[in-house]
């Protein structure tokens, strides 16, 4: 199907691919860089505690300048501006190994979560405008793909650790390739610009409070994953009395449920809409939490994480879907809601330890329990007309704001 420009649905089609890869290298660097958290640590000769304060900082960074990708994006265009800050992304996976003292790991993982942040926002935003150009869900499967990237990024982490190499070497070898990867694939994704007469956004702003309510529905999801990732394998071991490898198999096997699942969520989104969809997530994670609350042995827990893994699973792809739907400024509502569901990562380990040390394991999934159940009355917030582009008139339209259509850029 061809519009009155020779834009076809097929090259839509094959950009959706092509964003798919750059998820899946924004995701590898995420994994790459966790596996080496130990080495980077002792590097640097920061203490547990100086490492927790560290690690406060990708998300501080990340906070404080997502709010200017809408704007980057609008100078330059969707594909140079992902160009851009997907290689800065990449580039800065090799900076916290270099650091040789707390305060230079502090700033280099500011740098990393800024870079991030600035290219998870570019990259959401490019993903609604070709979901809504395609007629159909994709976000789920993007985030899929995010998730498969970050287990090959930790799987290459784990050998390279387990071979006792250099993190230096390590992650300036890996930086160089993804950088490579995620450049050769941001050549395949729509060059979206914006029109003359449009108003660009403002180089910083506030999400709008739109934005914030859908960020809540993101919050309860990502405070979820948060607490099973982190917790989990802690919970059967303490609370449990398992051993060391059935623990860590929970984390395993929840990584790899959201993995799964957002492979597959967009068939399930297509057909029951969002809203059906997370709602039923919800119930589902609200089972999980139960399980894990009340289980009295290992498989029981297992399979409630393995739950709340399939409940919440596509919940925030959802959101993001529905930040860029909801105002004039996509990347501004998309960077809104990736700030709160940043904060939320970054407060339920540390809110999950605190009530555990005031009660226990258990009363800290209680909470998660409770937010879980969030998701099945908040999940009409979701609900979005979905502007997609059918026949010949949207294919037409859709020639019109792409400067690259007719070639190459």
């Amino acid at each position: 199907m061809t519009g009155g420009t020779g834009f076809s649905l097929r090259r839509v089609k094959r950009a959706r691919y092509a964003l798919a890869a750059v998820f899946c290298v924004h995701g590898a660097v995420t994994g790459s860089f966790a596996t080496r958290v130990p080495w980077i640590q002792e590097h640097a000769g920061a203490s547990a505690g100086q490492l927790g304060l560290a690690l406060a900082f990708p998300a501080i960074g990340s906070s404080l300048l997502m709010p200017v990708s809408g704007a980057i994006t609008h100078r330059f265009g969707a594909r140079k501006a992902l160009r851009g800050l997907l290689a800065l992304w990449t580039l800065a996976l090799a900076l916290p190994a270099f650091a040789p003292n707390l305060l230079t790991l502090c700033a280099a993982l500011f740098f990393y979560g800024a870079a991030a942040g600035t290219a998870d926002v570019a990259m959401n935003a490019l993903g609604v405008e070709t979901e809504n150009r395609l007629g159909r869900s994709i976000m789920s499967g993007l985030h899929g793909m995010w998730s498969a990237g970050a287990l090959i990024g930790s799987a290459a982490g784990t050998l390279a650790a387990h071979l006792g190499g250099d993190a230096r070497l390590h992650h300036c070898i890996a930086a160089a390739a993804l950088t490579v990867l995620g450049l050769a694939a941001c050549q395949g994704v729509l060059d979206v610009r914006s029109t003359a007469d449009e108003t660009p956004p403002p180089r910083f702003a506030l999400p709008p409070r739109s934005a914030l309510i859908i960020g809540a529905v993101g919050f309860c999801a990502v405070f979820a994953e948060g607490a099973s990732l982190d917790w989990s394998a802690v919970f059967l071991r303490d609370t449990l009395g398992t051993s060391a490898g059935v623990a860590a198999a929970s984390t395993t096997a929840f990584s790899l449920t959201m993995a799964v699942v957002r492979l597959t969520g967009d068939r399930v989104v297509d057909r029951f809409g969002a809203v059906r969809t997370v709602r039923t997530g919800g119930v589902l994670a609200t089972l999980g939490g139960l399980l894990v609350v009340l289980a009295s042995g290992p498989a029981t827990a297992l399979c409630g994480f393995a739950l709340i893994g399939l409940g919440i699973a596509v919940v925030v792809p959802l959101a993001f879907a529905a930040a860029g739907r909801s105002g004039p400024n996509p990347s501004q509502a998309i960077a809104g809601v990736a700030t709160i569901t940043y904060t939320s990562g970054l407060v339920a380990p540390s809110a999950i330890g605190g009530i555990a040390d005031a009660t226990s394991l258990v009363g800290s999934f209680i909470l998660v329990t409770v937010l879980s159940f969030g998701l099945v009355p908040a999940a009409g917030v979701l609900r979005s007309a979905r502007r997609a582009v059918t026949g010949s008139g949207g294919a037409a339209a859709e020639g019109a704001r792409d400067p690259g259509a007719a070639g190459p850029a």
